[in-house]
């Protein structure tokens, strides 16, 4: 980011365009990017090659197969959290494992950071952006590091798909575009200082607004795994008894926890819709929300222990949908209090702006949390993403606005009790 302040040593340049002879030896930013895609690609998948065959040792400490078949499994996994769905006997399953997909973004963020400051001398400086000319760091940068991302997924799809399992090139490599596009892009605007430039003519209200939206989906992704781990608590005898009914021995308990937790984020995801009110299925047929609870057959794994019973629920959890517009109208006043403004109308479009945004994006986060998980009724196992859209939208936006309001109105009472002291 100091290469594009103006003034700073290696914003200087020769006349001509050319770097001052003292100036560090740049490397080719096409080199730069695409060795960075290949990084930020290999580490989680290096790491699920490695649970893989862990996780074959652990179940019949390496009786049946080889460890390659291990390794298989763990590349596949790699690939399903990258959307490329499998066949599992012939049935599709197309969940993805959204612990395993958090891994790979966060590596991906980390690793185009990097890129975006080893890159940061390329392109035109501060004053010449400033003057208007056109800089195509970042986007040049994002296609090779998208470039050499994509490269190894569908080098792992060439190497561990069979015809079997038949994992979709296609759905991984578009996966993995908007990966690169929706993490990688903005990690290197940052590590290159493009983005200090380029917000500095955002609108503050929209700055303000997407603080608001980030807050709020934190919190509210934060109140949804406490309820996920609350109603785990409450029927942890259930998780226990289906752990025995399976007649599991320790290397399968770890195998079936790491399972779990690899699905975490996918349960959070559940658990928050079911909060805001439309809920979620568990099979085609089934509905699970505040209102009523309609359950199937279910298969057995620990974290379905969490599912309410099945039947009319009790009357406090209709109480339940009041809670996203009570934690929008707390995180945006929080949040307005930091950066307050005396306008109410500005007021009122920061905190409804930031909590439709906060929707959009759980939205976006419970659409791609379910999928088919096995054959039959298991074909439909997700939130209702269209209605939680809409109530999230609603809920976040409604509450944000009268949070937005509140602060505003009381900032302005103080200045005037102040002025009038």
């Amino acid at each position: 980011m100091t290469s594009l302040l103006p003034g700073s040593s290696a914003s200087r340049t020769a006349p001509g365009g050319a770097a001052r002879s003292g100036a560090p030896h740049r490397w080719p930013l096409a080199l730069l990017s695409f060795l960075g895609g290949l990084a930020a690609a290999l580490g989680p998948l290096l790491v699920c090659l490695a649970l893989g065959v862990t996780g074959w040792f652990l179940t019949d400490a390496g009786a049946h197969g080889v460890p390659s078949d291990g390794m298989r499994v763990g590349a596949l996994s790699w690939l399903m959290a990258h959307g490329s769905g499998v066949q599992v006997d012939g049935v599709a399953v197309t969940a993805v494992p959204l612990g395993i997909t958090l891994v790979a973004g966060w590596a991906l963020w980390r690793a185009a950071r990097r890129v975006g400051e080893a890159v940061s001398q390329h392109g035109p400086d501060a004053d010449a952006i400033s003057d208007g000319e056109r800089d195509w760091t970042v986007p040049l940068a994002g296609a090779f590091l998208a470039l050499g991302y994509v490269v190894v997924v569908v080098l792992t799809v060439a190497v561990a798909g069979t015809a079997q399992s038949a994992p979709s090139t296609t759905g991984a490599v578009a996966w993995s575009v908007g990966l690169c596009l929706l993490v990688g892009l903005p990690a290197l605007a940052v590590g290159s200082g493009r983005a200090a430039i380029w917000s500095s003519y955002l609108p503050p209200a929209l700055v303000a607004a997407a603080g608001i939206a980030r807050r709020l989906l934190v919190a509210w992704l934060v109140l949804s795994t406490l309820a996920l781990l609350g109603a785990l608590l409450v029927d942890v005898g259930t998780a226990a008894n289906v752990m025995s009914q399976l007649h599991t021995g320790a290397g399968d308990v770890v195998v079936v926890t790491a399972v779990s937790l690899v699905l975490a984020p996918n349960a959070v995801a559940f658990a928050g819709s079911y909060l805001l009110g439309p809920g979620f299925t568990v099979g085609a047929g089934t509905l699970v929300a505040p209102s009523a609870v309609v359950l199937g057959p279910l298969p057995m794994f620990p974290l379905l222990a969490a599912l309410p019973d099945n039947g009319t629920p009790p009357v406090w959890t209709t109480a339940l949908v009041a809670l996203p517009p009570v934690v929008a109208a707390v995180v945006a006043a929080r949040a307005m209090r930091r950066t307050p403004t005396l306008r109410l109308d500005e007021g009122a479009l920061r905190g409804c702006v930031g909590g439709a945004l906060a929707g959009v994006g759980f939205t976006v986060l419970a659409a791609l949390a379910g999928g088919a998980v096995g054959p039959g009724r298991m074909r439909d196992v997700s939130p209702l993403a269209g209605e939680v859209m809409v109530h999230s939208i609603v809920s976040f936006g409604l509450g944000g606005l009268v949070g937005g309001v509140a602060v505003t109105l009381w900032q302005r009472r103080a200045l005037r009790d102040a002025d009038a002291g």
